[in-house]
């Protein structure tokens, strides 16, 4: 069983940073690949980031890609969403996710290759 726990969100202007931490329970943390969605208001869920178990893939959605980053320190059992150059369609309450599996391209996209969430943190970016 793994818990997560996010952080990080707030009100930041357009053109603004904002740091996402997720803290995870559990021994196994470092064998689990994690992934970033987000949910705005009358929309789905949809995929932003993930990473693998060791940090040596990360995966975007294009949306984001080269304004926001992917890291994990697993000594913390910690993953992070470095989100840089906010826009204003980057508002939505923003989940962490866990697997236990090797998941790749593709399937990290996917909202069911997940077993474990998190409660979410609100991000709203003001124009």
């Amino acid at each position: 069983q793994v818990q997560l726990v996010e952080s990080g969100g707030g009100l930041v202007q357009a053109g603004g940073s904002l740091r996402l931490s997720c803290a995870a329970s559990g021994r196994t943390f470092s064998s689990y690949a994690m992934g970033w969605f987000r949910q705005a208001p009358g929309k789905e869920r949809e995929f932003v980031a993930g990473i693998s178990w060791n940090g040596g893939s990360t995966y975007f959605a294009d949306s984001v890609k080269g304004r926001f980053t992917i890291s994990r320190d697993n000594a913390k059992n910690t993953v992070y969403l470095q989100m840089n150059s906010l826009k204003p369609e980057d508002t939505a309450v923003y989940y962490c996710a866990a697997s236990p599996l090797s998941l790749g391209a593709v399937r990290t996209r996917s909202t069911s290759s997940y077993d474990y969430w998190g409660q979410g943190t609100q991000v709203t970016v003001s124009s």
